[in-house]
């Protein structure tokens, strides 16, 4: 267990809540406030400061008022906390299962597409095009390790373990009591014309995107719009083409989005994060079909799907469980009904 190593260390970093800088002989400044302790990590007030202002600032961004915006993560603060301590456990967990060299390859393969994608020829250009559009590369870089931390993690110690945990018996079990999941699935052809926002101003690229939507249902040639405007690298040697893809398969957006396009039809444009915007349009249409066929694969991922939320539940109940957490007097009535919960259920009443 990992509490009772950390026992005398809290009790010293709590003694004290503000951490503290000496300015000059006779007095103190503070620097900052330690609001958890996780194992041996810390949650300070700033760090927490600075992901609601993110928060606040991607709601403003959405076109909610500021005044709107930052009342609703103040009053979500305490999950907010109990995210933070959440992620630091992961973080911890990541470094004691070795997948740093994983995450760092992730992120940096990332950059690289989007550098491709914009058809910059190097990093420090890409990095350029981010300033200008008010991203910090430095900021962007972090957030997507915070993600890719969490997915490793989760792959591996949850959705892996899941995938692997069923038996012959349990695959064909399932299969026989859900053969209306495991039918031929309706299957889309597609191509696209892709627009980045990397250094434009993302009202024009969308004002262009619905111009062109209007263009190509009015009978405009899809192919000359995709060489005359698509921003991937390839788009005049492609011709836009994409992929064939189980509509199941598809982000739920893209689904959304393609529901009701008939072959050689255009969909509305698609946002994609925040890089840029695509149009897709139908190719072809394969249907479903109503006859059931075993595929180990699919069985596996659908078990796997079913019991994920819950068996992630768990694994950070668990990792709470084996971890040493402290949370300072002041917000532990706000965090602990909300980052023990789960464990609560579980435990029988008295």
């Amino acid at each position: 267990m990992k509490f009772y190593r950390y026992i005398l260390l809290a009790s010293l970093c709590f003694t004290a809540m503000p951490l503290i800088a000496k300015a000059q002989e006779t007095e103190t400044k503070v620097v900052d406030e330690v609001v958890a302790q996780v194992n041996d990590g810390v949650i300070t007030l700033s760090r927490i400061r600075r992901e609601a202002k993110d928060i606040v600032d991607g709601k403003v961004q959405a076109g909610e008022t500021r005044e709107e915006a930052q009342k609703a993560v103040d009053a979500k603060q305490g999950e907010l906390i109990a995210n933070l301590i959440n992620e630091e456990l992961l973080i911890q967990k990541a470094k004691e299962l070795g997948v740093d060299d994983e995450v760092e390859a992730t992120i940096n393969q990332r950059f690289v597409d989007i550098m491709k994608q914009y058809n910059l020829k190097t990093l420090d250009e890409l990095y350029d095009e981010m300033r200008k559009q008010n991203v910090d590369p430095g900021e962007m870089r972090e957030m997507w390790r915070k993600q890719a931390t969490r997915d490793k993690v989760l792959q591996r110690e949850v959705q892996a373990k899941l995938y692997w945990s069923y038996t012959g018996k349990d695959l064909k079990d399932y299969y026989e009591k859900h053969k209306d999941k495991f039918t031929k699935p309706e299957v889309v052809t597609l191509s696209e014309i892709y627009l980045n926002f990397a250094g434009r101003d993302e009202a024009a690229v969308r004002a262009k995107a619905k111009n062109l939507v209007s263009q190509l249902r009015g009978g405009a040639d899809f192919i000359k719009l995709v060489i005359e405007n698509s921003d991937r690298p390839n788009a005049a040697h492609t011709k836009g083409k994409a992929d064939t893809i189980p509509v199941r398969e598809l982000d739920t957006k893209y689904a959304d989005a393609l529901k009701n396009v008939k072959v050689g039809g255009v969909t509305d444009p698609i946002e994609i994060d925040a890089l840029g915007i695509t149009i897709l349009r139908v190719d072809e249409r394969i249907e479903a079909s109503t006859d059931s066929q075993f595929d180990e694969n699919a069985v596996r991922l659908e078990m796997m799907k079913e019991a994920l939320p819950n068996r992630q539940k768990q694994f950070m109940s668990e990792l709470r469980t084996e971890s040493y957490i402290k949370i300072s007097d002041t917000y532990r009535p706000i965090v602990s009904p909300i980052l023990f919960a789960d464990e609560r259920k579980e435990k029988p009443a008295n």
